[in-house]
């Protein structure tokens, strides 16, 4: 059952109305709708002398849903946009579900059909219907800024975080959210003197904010409160503790700040297994002394244990090793060390990755590449040393009779002359000569002029070894 928008072209390409996930057409198929129900009895024909229950499920904005009743009869199917009763006024939605199935889903919410919460259906929306109800529609983004502005001003420690007009653009209600109790009395007359509308203030909890506002989770999936999740169980942290889950709050928390509700999802599951694991508490006795629980791998059922008197040191055991531990506990009777035990343990290998088709490695971009900067100085740290340019010291001749080695650069250096202690103040004036003495001794540039002018020039090696 889907609307024409969402069928197939001729050569069975989808069309699609690329809403992303919301009907925008309000049609019978119900997508982007929250828990959209299929009517599965709408092809049947009811008993002789029964009558087609009378009461319909209408949508509005964020999935919000009521039942409302069909005093005058109207030929009302799935996807029809009718004129309801508001609060004043009227409002306009979307129906959602029709037939037999909206008598399961009033008793699910425990409402019958003499609430007063079930209110009428006026009419089928005409055409001027819709247009005010899209007009309305069009003006809440530019109400939510300037009543968040209207906020900041007064100063009041509350969050504006959604406003729906009612069909009609009589009625505008405010949701937000708030820790503490507010006295929101001036925003409301602000509020109505600034839109000209009647006003509604609606305290949310986070996590109705987030279910309405909506948005992706750590699973890379839609938020389940935004899409399909009807009710708001209770999650405490002892779920994760029964899960081996480290209490994380970064972790636990969704995009309302409080625990996520996935954290339930399997918490059925792991009470069920956790049946056959022994309790934490429990000390088994060994012949080498008593041992304490410490963790546990409920998947491999593994169980890690350790001696009161010897913590630095884990015991892996089984769960089969453990219950036979326990029964010999209970007949009075000690069980061999935990190291017998671990000795028995097979542990599987794990399977590493294999370049089977040419593959690149998984952790090729693990090791850290050197920088360019880092590269240029290394080489330039190996590179020959060259003569100074500009020199305008003398450079004497090779003398014949000493020969030079060939390769000069590969010479240790020579070691630096020991510093001399500085000469005391004195009146005479020869003090100067220890200085000029020093000049003599050190001549550091005229030894590198020299190898420089040896690798230079080719002859100088022949001419020294003649």
């Amino acid at each position: 059952m889907a609307c024409g928008s969402c069928g197939t072209t001729e050569n069975g390409v989808p069309k699609g109305c690329k809403s992303n996930g919301n009907c925008g057409t309000g049609g019978t198929c119900g997508s982007g709708s929250k828990l959209a129900v299929f009517d599965w009895l709408s092809n049947m024909t009811l008993p002789s002398g029964e009558e087609r229950f009378n009461i319909f499920e209408v949508r509005f904005k964020n999935g919000r849903k009521h039942f409302y009743k069909n005093p005058e009869n109207l030929p009302i199917i799935m996807g029809d946009i009718v004129a309801v009763e508001g609060s004043p006024g009227h409002d306009i939605g979307t129906v959602s579900l029709a037939g037999e199935l909206v008598k399961v889903q009033m008793k699910k919410r425990k409402i019958t059909a003499d609430h007063e919460d079930v209110k009428k259906i006026y009419r089928k929306a005409s055409q001027r219907d819709i247009d005010v109800w899209q007009a309305s529609r069009a003006k809440e983004e530019e109400t939510q800024k300037k009543g968040r502005e209207i906020l900041g001003r007064l100063g009041l420690q509350m969050k504006l975080s959604d406003v729906e007009y009612q069909g009609d653009g009589n009625k505008a209600t405010f949701y937000y959210t708030a820790e503490t109790r507010v006295d929101f009395r001036q925003l409301i007359r602000d509020l109505a003197s600034a839109f000209s509308i009647r006003v509604e203030m609606k305290q949310v909890g986070a996590r109705q904010e987030a279910a309405r506002l909506g948005g992706i989770g750590s699973c890379g999936r839609e938020l389940c409160c935004s899409t399909w999740l009807t009710d708001f169980r209770k999650v405490t942290t002892s779920a994760a503790r029964y899960q081996q889950l480290s209490l994380n709050p970064l972790k636990l928390a969704g995009q309302c700040g409080k625990l996520k509700c996935c954290l339930n999802f399997e918490l059925d599951a792991y009470l069920d297994t956790l049946k056959t694991f022994p309790k934490q508490d429990l000390v088994l006795k060994t012949e080498k002394g008593e041992a304490i629980f410490v963790k546990m791998d409920i998947f491999k059922q593994h169980l890690w244990y350790t001696y009161k008197e010897e913590r630095f040191k884990w015991f892996r055991l089984t769960l089969e090793q453990v219950l036979e531990i326990v029964d010999l506990n209970k007949n009075n009777e000690k069980s061999i060390s935990l190291e017998e035990y671990e000795a028995d343990v097979i542990i599987p290998e794990k399977v590493s990755f294999e370049d089977a088709v040419g593959q690149d490695s998984l952790t090729r971009f693990d090791a850290p590449k050197t920088s360019k900067r880092r590269r240029n100085n290394k080489n330039k740290n190996n590179k020959k040393p060259v003569a100074a340019v500009g020199n305008k010291q003398p450079v004497k001749a090779v003398q014949k009779g000493k020969p030079q080695a060939k390769h000069p650069q590969k010479q240790h250096p020579k070691p630096r002359p020991k510093q001399q202690p500085k000469p005391k103040v004195n009146t005479n004036p020869n003090a100067n000569q220890p200085k000029a003495e020093e000049k003599k001794t050190t001549k550091p540039r005229r030894n590198n002029n020299n190898r420089n002018r040896n690798n230079s020039n080719p002859n100088n090696g022949n001419d020294s070894e003649k």
